[in-house]
């Protein structure tokens, strides 16, 4: 009889701290809410639009591949310019604060991370490539650089 008293009383106790603990907020340890969709903190630009604009030599586009060099080599969008996302904040220079700069990595969590450095340093003309390389590289669409997958093909 005890047991079960005790257990009911622990049970108790344990519900009320939780429900004391989900009042006062998250804890440094726990987001405030779940992460946010690859895609979330930046527009998307669909990969055939990118090419429409590609096509017809826009010149407020600029293509930023924020993989690795070795990545970039292996072949990347044709026109992108590649500074790797861990480098952003220290290349800006490199980076036209004045264009639409669509920015793509291999599957988006790269192009995340260096979004919101550009974002932190004042840039609000920025896309996010759909899909990045890996939809890219997939739907068959044309690559400057090396052929890393055999599917790619040059413009």
């Amino acid at each position: 009889m005890k047991t079960a008293r005790f257990v009911a009383f622990a049970a108790t106790v344990f519900t009320a701290a939780a429900s004391v603990a989900d009042q006062a907020g998250p804890t440094p340890s726990q987001p405030a809410t779940a992460p946010a969709a690859a895609s979330a903190s930046l527009p998307l630009i669909s990969p055939q639009a990118l090419l429409e604009r590609q096509a017809k030599k826009d010149p407020s586009l600029f293509v930023l591949d924020v993989r690795s060099p070795e990545e970039f080599a292996s072949g990347h969008v044709p026109g992108a310019v590649n500074v790797p996302y861990d480098q952003v904040a220290s290349q800006l220079a490199k980076i036209p604060k004045d264009k639409d700069v669509v920015l793509y990595c291999r599957s988006g969590r790269r192009t995340e991370l260096a979004g919101a450095a550009l974002k932190a340093d004042g840039y609000t003309k920025l896309e996010h490539l759909q899909g990045d390389m890996q939809a890219w590289l997939k739907d068959g669409r044309p690559v400057e650089g090396g052929d890393a997958t055999g599917t790619a093909k040059k413009p």
